[in-house]
């Protein structure tokens, strides 16, 4: 079964900068190509909310609190999806998930959640 494992949250001050990383175990590449993939993200008392999606090198999409500061990317060659965090504050702690839906289904994938928590 298609799984995501995610890495590289922690704890940061603000101003920092951190790096997730998101394993697609069990896809094979032309599916991980195709697929979009990215992160949300879900703050205590709070919905879970769209950080960034990937498609492809040109179709990428953010929301508008982290356009600038975070960039998403595809490492195909690692199944991959990578969130690179940079100027951070603490209205960026949450805990962040990476997510999946392959291609040519309907079914949503989720990793287990990594905690980001920046101190001010």
């Amino acid at each position: 079964q298609r799984q995501l494992v995610e890495s590289g949250g922690g704890v940061v001050h603000a101003g920092g900068s951190l790096r997730l990383s998101c394993k697609a175990q069990r896809t094979i590449l032309s599916v991980f190509t195709s697929s979009p993939m990215g992160w949300y993200r879900q703050a205590p008392g709070k919905e879970r909310e769209l950080v960034a999606i990937i498609n492809s090198r040109t179709d990428v999409n953010y929301a508008d609190s982290v356009k600038g500061r975070f960039t998403v990317s595809k490492d195909n060659t690692k199944r991959a999806v990578n969130l690179e965090m940079n100027n951070l504050g603490p209205e960026d702690t949450a805990l962040y998930y990476c997510y999946m839906r392959p291609y040519g289904t309907s079914q949503d994938y989720w990793g287990q959640g990594t905690q980001v928590t920046v101190s001010s």
